[in-house]
């Protein structure tokens, strides 16, 4: 299953060659990352930490500059492997079936308190699983 998020192109968003912002690309992915593990799981599961995370790896490919601010674009998410204490997601950002870039993060789950990684717990491992894609 993929999750779907809107990314609304801001003015600020643009560099001085008048494209997005390399770095921008990453917010847009995190921008969806949160939308989908607050509202898809936190929201239903009280006291979750599947927000409690860091981000240990990222990778984008930039297929076609966005030139145009103020309009939406898709940003569809999905996971595409779960580890003991981490996870990958893989992520399109899309308009009109058209694909701009590709990316991915690898997160690691994070014992806050104790502030080193920690596994994932069974609930967190089967939300992953369900938006699971080869």
């Amino acid at each position: 299953m993929k999750f779907t998020a809107s990314i609304f192109v801001r003015w600020a968003d643009l560099d001085a060659f008048g494209h997005v912002n390399n770095a921008t690309y990453l917010t847009y992915a995190e921008v969806a990352r949160v939308a989908w593990s607050r509202h898809k799981f936190a929201e239903k599961k009280p006291n979750s930490a599947l927000v409690q995370m860091t981000v240990a790896r990222s990778e984008i490919d930039y297929l076609l500059p966005i030139t145009q601010f103020g309009v939406n674009y898709d940003m569809h998410l999905w996971v595409e492997k779960v580890g003991n204490s981490s996870y990958t997601c893989a992520y399109e950002l899309v308009k009109d079936d058209v694909i701009y870039a590709k990316m991915k993060t690898v997160q690691v789950m994070i014992d806050i308190e104790k502030m080193k990684s920690r596994p994932l717990a069974e609930d967190e491992r089967a939300f992953l699983n369900s938006y699971l894609l080869p």
